[in-house]
């Protein structure tokens, strides 16, 4: 039998607990994932009683009373807070999803918070992204044209080809997908991953794109495209409510299709 288990330095220990002054309740424990990496420790999982009568309905509402009112030193991504950038992104209650548009009523018992799985961590709750961000740069995320455009009029589409575009343009790149996919899992060094593929079917469909058989040809290649192996959770996962497995599966058939196959 195939055991996997983390290296013992990577092991979360038990950390430290930090009751609420005035318990009551409504109060909820919150577990959150804690490392530093200038401390050279284990990481750790440390406990906060929250107060809901006095936070926010979201995740990330307890987070910021969390880091402004008991512990200044937690460390995690923010900005719109209305699940727009994909800033807070993380692992909570077991499932990838936007802190910002979880609400905590719909979690039975103690909120476990982690950042999103398989990942670098640079520190707490904030994984590095630098090689998910150089993977979407690679396809060329732009309007790529060959043909010179007359110089009054823009390059227009029809309303029936810019309904293709629904369920893709709406991606904001938390990469909650990819890092739900044990085939990225294993194989992130070559395999861009479902948010990629998603954004690069996004351009295949785009009308006024003058590139497709390039774009194709780019990702007609074992690792890059074929190891998505239709599991689905990047789907069950998306906070969008999009579907990369069907823009996987869609790039495919056009390769299918160019091949005569």
């Amino acid at each position: 039998m195939l055991e996997l288990r983390l290296a013992p330095e990577a092991r979360p220990l038990k950390g430290q607990h930090f009751s609420a002054e005035d318990a009551t309740a409504n109060t909820r424990i919150f577990r959150v994932y804690r490392w530093d990496p200038d401390q050279g420790k284990n990481p750790r999982i440390d406990s906060y009683e929250v107060d809901l009568d006095n936070c926010g309905p979201m995740v990330l509402d307890a987070i910021i009373k969390i880091k402004n009112e008991i512990d200044p030193s937690l460390t995690f991504r923010r900005s719109c807070r209305e699940g727009i950038c994909g800033s807070c992104a993380m692992n909570i209650d077991g499932t990838n999803t936007l802190a910002c548009t979880k609400p905590i009523r719909e979690i039975k018992g103690d909120v476990r918070i982690n950042p999103l799985p398989h990942l670098e961590v640079v520190k707490d709750l904030v994984p590095d992204m630098s090689h998910f961000y150089a993977q979407y740069a690679s396809i060329k995320p732009w309007i790529r044209t060959q043909s010179v455009p007359l110089p009054d009029k823009e390059r227009l589409q029809s309303h029936d080809d810019r309904d293709k575009l629904d369920g893709l343009y709406e991606c904001i790149l938390c990469a909650c997908c990819s890092t739900s996919c044990p085939s990225y899992w294993w194989n992130g060094d070559r395999y861009l991953g479902p948010a990629i593929l998603l954004q690069a079917y996004r351009w295949l469909v785009d009308s006024r794109d003058e590139v497709t058989g390039e774009r194709l040809d780019e990702l007609d290649d074992p690792f890059r495209l074929y190891r998505c192996h239709t599991i689905m959770n990047c789907t069950a996962t998306c906070p969008k409510g999009l579907n990369p497995a069907k823009a996987i599966a869609e790039t495919k058939k056009m390769l299918l299709a160019r091949s005569g196959i």
